[in-house]
């Protein structure tokens, strides 16, 4: 992986940050992506590698892509690009505004579809390239219901993954298209949702362990170094999705049962 350039969006803290930080010190040269500059130069500096900072709002699609030409004007290509950007809030589908809802679908599905196309062609040129979309758990399985808005954004992102994963197939074989699903991390997610409790690494929510965002990232490193279609970041992940999809009335009941007891 030495000397490979990585996008990086949402790299100013938590799985974005962890993330860079890893690949830095495993000699990959970074571009990293957010709308704060400052924290993304503190990550920058951490990184121990040659680093270019870029600040970007990836809910505009001149942003990405004057992303992408600094990333190329800087290093002449582009190895790998994680669209890692994402926002929480904490609201049931009734309790929704259409504020609410264009704002999330904006930063968390509209920023992939951006991403993508914006590197994507310059992949088609190279004959390679690996695109990586963090999305969440809660795209696959919609477990928990006041997270309603962020579910279905991210269930999208989950879907033009695999749509374009099977578009490029055929003609780009050396072209890798991944989505990763973490589950319950902990970040700064929980307090921008305004979620009650902040989980912490290590404990227990439902079946799943809490992982921390140097976990993820770990996962995410390996990811790169070898391709897959799909990461569950969290073990416990696919046994919940084969008991979601064998019978999904009995277990939203069960969900339901738990949540009132």
């Amino acid at each position: 992986m030495t000397n490979e350039v990585t996008v990086i969006t949402g790299a100013s803290s938590v799985i974005g940050a962890a993330l860079a930080k890893q690949l830095g010190g495993k000699g990959n040269r970074l571009v990293l992506a957010a709308r704060r500059e400052k924290e993304l130069e503190e990550v920058a500096n951490q990184a121990g590698t040659r680093t270019l900072v870029v600040p970007t709002d990836v809910t505009r699609r001149g942003d990405v892509e004057r992303l992408r030409s600094r990333a190329l004007q800087e290093y002449g290509h582009v190895d790998v690009w994680v669209n890692n950007a994402g926002r929480g809030i904490t609201k049931s589908v009734m309790d929704l505004t259409d504020q609410d809802f264009d704002e999330i679908t904006a930063v968390v599905l509209k920023s992939v579809l951006y991403g993508m196309q914006a590197i994507i062609p310059h992949f088609q040129q190279r004959g390679q390239g690996h695109l990586i979309n963090v999305s969440s758990f809660l795209g696959r399985v919609p477990l928990v219901s006041h997270r309603s808005i962020y579910s279905a954004a991210k269930s999208g992102v989950n879907v033009l993954t695999a749509n374009t994963r099977m578009d490029l197939k055929a003609k780009y074989p050396g072209i890798h298209i991944s989505l990763v699903m973490p589950g319950t991390v902990e970040t700064d997610f929980h307090k921008v949702a305004k979620t009650p409790q902040v989980p912490r690494a290590g404990t227990q929510v439902g079946s799943m362990i809490v992982q921390s965002a140097d976990q993820v990232a770990s996962q995410i490193v390996a990811l790169i170094e070898h391709q897959m279609a799909e990461l569950y970041t969290n073990p416990a992940m696919v046994g919940l999705v084969s008991q979601y999809y064998q019978d999904v009335g009995k277990f939203e009941e069960n969900m339901a049962r738990r949540t009132s007891s």
